[in-house]
């Protein structure tokens, strides 16, 4: 397996950073991941937009320009061969001097196989909500320090993951942005507080082709008019969610909206 540092195609194994670097003393720093089908990137300039944009919130340069990052994923695609992938991009702080100061920025690609599941997870999953709402939520950066830190208190209240809420308004997972299907077929997401998921974007264009779409707050009490909920990412593409803190959301299944976002989606990979 290859990786990239710093304009050099190198052995995973053996890549490396300074330790210190700031994503290593602070855990300063942004990333991308996204996926290939069939050796071909999903949504890639989407994915390298919201990078772009997360560097810039958080000021890391990164010197290449889309077109020359383009250039070397297409690379290690081609060096790696692996057809089903997930690709991250990291931008760290840089080798700070004093473990503080943001320097010259590290750029590191790498991959790794990726399995694409192409049928639904009829059993859906459970969330449990907490109290949270991240520093920077609209950059995607290396901060899963809560996500992590919770995993002991989900696996406490038999759930799956963490729904993150913050002054009873529901904002997303760590990893996953959130849905909810009304009794009347609206599809409602959160608009405030969130990172713009990439998966999100899509399946909103999808649902619109066929419902309404409500981008608007959504509280812990609306939560239980919801007859459908569901979460995406690129990883876990549509996901259902059966329950939230305990308590089922709709019959306990996968809902029909959800299921048709799934395999409507499915369709679109299928035509890369």
């Amino acid at each position: 397996m290859w990786a990239y540092i710093n304009n050099n195609f190198i052995a995973a194994d053996n890549a490396s950073i300074s330790i210190n670097d700031l994503a290593l003393q602070r855990g300063y720093g942004v990333f991308d991941f996204f996926k290939t089908i069939n050796y071909s990137p999903i949504f890639l300039d989407d994915h390298l937009n919201r990078l772009y944009l997360s560097a810039q919130i958080m000021h890391l340069d990164i010197e290449l320009t889309k077109s020359e990052l383009k250039k070397l994923i297409f690379q290690l695609i081609e060096k790696n061969n692996i057809s089903n992938s997930g690709i991250k991009i990291l931008i760290t702080g840089g080798n700070s001097y004093n473990g503080y100061s943001i320097e010259k920025t590290n750029l590191i690609l790498t991959q790794q196989p990726l399995k694409i599941a192409n049928e639904l997870n009829e059993q859906g999953i459970s969330l449990i909500t907490y109290s949270y709402q991240r520093q920077f939520p609209i950059a995607k950066t290396i901060d899963y320090s809560m996500g992590i830190w919770l995993q002991p208190f989900i696996k406490a209240q038999n759930a799956d993951e963490v729904l993150y809420r913050y002054c009873n308004i529901i904002s997303e997972t760590p990893r996953a942005n959130f849905f909810m299907v009304l009794e009347n077929n609206t599809i409602i997401t959160p608009k405030k507080n969130i990172l713009n998921g990439i998966t999100r974007k899509q399946i909103i264009a999808i649902a619109k082709k066929k419902y309404t779409v409500v981008e608007a707050d959504i509280s812990l009490n609306d939560i239980v008019k919801a007859k459908e909920c569901f979460i995406t990412s690129t990883s876990k593409q549509v996901l259902p969610v059966v329950a939230i803190d305990g308590k089922i959301v709709g019959n306990g299944m996968p809902g029909l909206i959800t299921k048709w976002l799934f395999y409507q989606l499915q369709q679109w990979y299928q035509l890369t």
